[in-house]
C-alpha cells in the first residue's frame, strides 16, 4: 500500500528491528495486551509513544486528533481514494487506510509485517490493531495523549480561584441513622414542652393537616413575597437552621446592643440597629411552626425587606425572582456584618442563605484555533434557565430510573403544537452546551497571543443542599421596547439526577476515554449521591407580565398542597405537573452529617 500523498505527523521513535533493552533482551509488555501490541513493544522498546505527544493536535473542547500538514487538506484512503468518517495511520509508515483496507496493510508490508499490525485513529487519536480489526488500549499511548490534552487546556486568566472547601480533609460519610428520645430524655421532653394541638378538625375523617403549614396573608400585590417565603419556610435544611435555634433573634438584638422597633427607624435614629431580615426569618419561622393553623400577615417581614432594598419598596407587584435573591442578600449581608470577616458564598463557610442555596459554577472559553483553554469559578445561588424546546426526552438522562421518570411525565404532559416539549433536563442540557461567542467577543488567547473566536460551555463545579431553578419567563427587548412573557409549557421531574451537568462529567465527555484525573474528580467522588435531588416546592405565575399572580405548591410527606396567600388546599400530582413552572426547588435527597472528630463515651 503506497504511503498516502498528505504528510501526517506520526513518530513513536526510531522503530528498528531487533530493538533490545540496556541487558541485551527484549522488553515485552503485560500479557493483556494485543498480540500485535505485544510484539510491535517487543521490537521497539518499552515505550514506543515516548514521542507521540507532538503528533497530537488538541481541537476546541479538548478533543485530540492527529496533526496534519496542512492542516485544511481532506485525507483519504492510500488504497481506494475514498475519505470516510474512520481514516488510519500506519504507526511506523505512516501510510493512510480506511477500515475496509486495515487488514491488507500487514500483508503489504510481507518483509515485517508485525511493525504495521497497529495504527492510530486520525480523528480520534486511537490506537487501533489492523490484525484484531479492534481498538486496544495501550497506557503509554493514552499518556502521550492526555499529556497534550493538559498542555493545550492550561487554566489562565482565572478572575477568582475556586473557592476552597470548608475542610479540604475527606468527611467521613457515616450511614443516616434516625433519632430517637431514651428513657431520660423523654422525660425531660414530657416535663418541658406541650402538646401541639389536635391536628385533626371536629369531625374524625377530616385530613390530617401538615405542621408548618399556614397561610399568609395578602398586604396588597405581595403574592410574590408570600409564594418564596412559603418555598423558604419549608425548605429542609434552611428549616431546621431556624427550629433549632441557631440564629436566636433575641439574642441578635441584645448582641448589637439594641433592640430593633420599628418606630426608631422610621424617626431615623442613627444609634438603632439595622433591621435583621435573618431575624424577621426567625420570627415567621417560631409562628408558622407554633401549631397555629391561622393565617399571619408578614407585615414585619415586608418592612424589613423594604428597609433592605429601598427600591423596591412599594405595593406593586414585584419578580419573585428578584424578591428571593434579594432576600438572600439581605442575610448574607447582615450575617457578614456580625462575623466581621468576608467569606466567599461558595466556600462552605458563609452564611446559611449561602450555605444551604450557594453552589460554584464552572466557565469554560475554549480557543477554536488552538484548543487552549481560560476557565474562571464563579459562586451562584440559583440557576437561570432559557426554555428551550426539545424533541422527546434528554439525551443525558440515560439511567432507567431517569427514563421511567421522564417516560410517565411525558404522558401527563402539555405538548406544543408542533409536538415539541420544554423540559428542565433539556433546559438544563442547553446550560451546559457548548455555545459559539459571536465574532464580537473574542477573546484573547494566551497562546495564539491574538484576540481569536471561541467556544463557551458552563457546568456546574459545586452543586448546593438546595438547588433552585429560575425560568427566564419574562423578556425585556432594548431593541424592540417591549417586553412579554414565555407562556410554554415546561415538564419537570419529581426526582432529578444533577451528575450530567458536573464539570467532571463535561470534562469526561470532552477528553473522551481517557483515563486520568479531572479536574473536581475527588470532590464529586465524595459526593456521588449527593447528585440526585427531590422537588420539594414550586413557585408559578399565572396570568400576563404586568397583571399575574404567584402561587406555591409544596410537597409535604410525599403529598402536595397548594398555597395561595392565605388559602391552603391539598392537590393532586398532575395539578402539580400541569403548573406553570417559574421557580423549581430541588434538595438533595441523600443526606449526610459529620461524625464527631470527639465523642463522647
Amino acid at each position: 500500500m503506497s504511503r498516502n500523498s498528505l504528510k501526517i505527523h506520526l513518530s513513536i521513535g526510531k522503530i528498528q528491528p531487533g530493538s533490545e533493552n540496556k541487558n541485551g533482551s527484549p522488553v515485552y509488555t503485560d500479557s493483556g495486551t494485543c498480540e500485535h501490541l505485544s510484539e510491535l513493544r517487543s521490537r521497539v522498546g518499552s515505550n514506543p509513544f515516548f514521542n507521540f505527544r507532538g503528533c497530537v493536535k488538541v481541537r476546541p473542547l479538548g478533543r485530540a486528533s492527529i496533526r496534519r500538514e496542512p492542516p485544511n487538506e481532506l485525507v483519504r484512503c492510500g488504497a481506494c481514494g475514498q475519505a470516510p468518517p474512520r481514516l488510519y495511520a500506519c504507526v511506523t509508515c505512516a501510510a493512510v487506510f480506511c477500515h475496509v483496507h486495515a487488514p491488507s496493510h500487514p500483508v503489504g508490508n510481507a518483509s515485517d509485517p508485525s511493525l504495521h499490525s497497529i495504527a492510530v485513529d486520525i480523528d480520534r487519536a486511537e490506537l487501533f490493531c489492523c490484525g484484531c480489526r479492534d481498538q486496544v488500549y495501550d497506557r503509554d499511548f493514552d499518556a502521550a495523549v492526555v499529556l497534550a490534552q493538559t498542555e493545550a487546556t492550561v487554566i489562565g486568566s482565572i478572575q477568582d480561584p475556586p473557592p476552597q472547601p470548608e475542610n479540604t480533609r475527606k468527611r467521613r460519610r457515616v450511614e443516616y441513622k434516625p433519632w430517637t428520645p431514651d428513657v431520660k430524655e423523654q422525660v425531660l421532653i414530657v416535663g418541658n414542652s406541650s402538646p401541639l394541638p389536635s391536628q385533626l378538625g371536629n369531625d374524625s375523617t377530616t385530613p390530617e393537616v401538615q405542621w408548618g403549614l399556614r397561610g399568609l396573608n395578602n398586604l396588597g400585590n405581595t403574592c410574590f413575597m408570600n409564594s418564596v417565603l412559603q418555598a423558604l419556610l419549608h425548605t429542609p435544611p434552611l428549616r431546621n437552621y431556624f427550629l433549632s435555634d441557631k440564629h436566636n433573634r433575641y439574642f441578635c438584638q441584645r448582641k448589637n446592643n439594641s433592640v430593633i422597633t420599628r418606630s426608631s427607624s422610621d424617626n431615623g435614629n442613627k444609634n438603632s440597629t439595622m433591621l435583621c431580615l435573618a431575624c424577621d426569618l426567625d420570627a415567621m419561622f417560631s409562628a408558622v411552626f407554633s401549631g397555629d393553623w391561622t393565617p399571619i400577615s408578614p407585615a414585619k417581614f415586608l418592612y424589613s425587606w423594604w428597609k433592605h432594598a429601598s427600591n423596591l419598596a412599594s405595593y406593586e407587584q414585584q419578580d419573585a425572582h428578584e424578591f428571593f435573591i434579594s432576600v438572600l442578600d439581605g442575610i448574607h449581608e447582615r450575617m457578614q456584618n456580625d462575623k466581621g470577616k468576608a467569606l466567599s458564598p461558595g466556600s462552605g463557610d458563609c452564611c446559611i442563605a449561602h450555605r444551604v442555596f450557594s453552589g460554584i459554577l464552572r466557565s469554560d472559553v475554549m480557543c477554536t484555533a488552538c484548543g487552549f483553554t481560560s476557565t474562571t469559578y464563579d459562586p451562584c445561588i440559583d440557576i437561570s434557565l432559557d426554555l428551550e424546546l426539545s424533541q422527546g426526552s434528554s439525551a443525558k438522562m440515560t439511567s432507567k430510573k431517569s427514563h421511567n421518570t421522564h417516560k410517565k411525565e411525558a404522558e401527563s404532559g402539555k405538548f406544543s403544537q408542533n409536538g415539541r416539549i420544554s423540559t428542565l433536563m433539556g433546559c438544563l442540557d442547553h446550560f451546559t452546551r457548548p455555545e459559539k461567542l459571536g465574532s464580537d467577543q473574542k477573546f484573547f488567547c494566551q497562546h495564539c497571543q491574538v484576540r481569536q473566536e471561541s467556544l463557551k460551555q458552563m457546568s456546574i463545579r459545586k452543586l448546593p443542599l438546595v438547588s433552585c431553578f429560575h425560568i427566564k419567563r419574562f423578556e425585556h427587548s432594548v431593541i424592540k421596547k417591549m417586553s412579554r412573557k414565555v407562556d410554554h409549557y415546561l415538564q419537570f421531574p419529581f426526582s432529578l439526577d444533577m451528575s450530567p451537568y458536573l464539570s467532571s462529567s463535561i470534562l469526561r465527555s470532552r477528553f473522551g476515554n481517557r483515563i486520568f484525573s479531572f479536574d473536581g474528580d475527588e470532590q464529586d467522588a465524595s459526593c456521588e449521591s449527593s447528585s440526585e435531588f427531590e422537588l420539594f416546592a414550586v413557585i408559578t405565575h399565572t396570568g400576563k407580565l404586568d397583571a399575574g399572580h404567584y402561587v406555591t405548591y409544596l410537597r409535604l410527606s410525599n403529598q402536595w398542597y397548594k398555597c395561595d396567600d392565605a388559602w391552603i388546599t391539598q392537590v393532586s400530582e398532575s395539578i402539580v405537573r400541569a403548573a406553570q413552572g417559574y421557580m423549581m426547588f430541588y434538595v438533595q435527597k441523600m443526606l449526610y452529617y459529620k461524625a464527631s472528630e470527639n465523642q463522647v463515651s
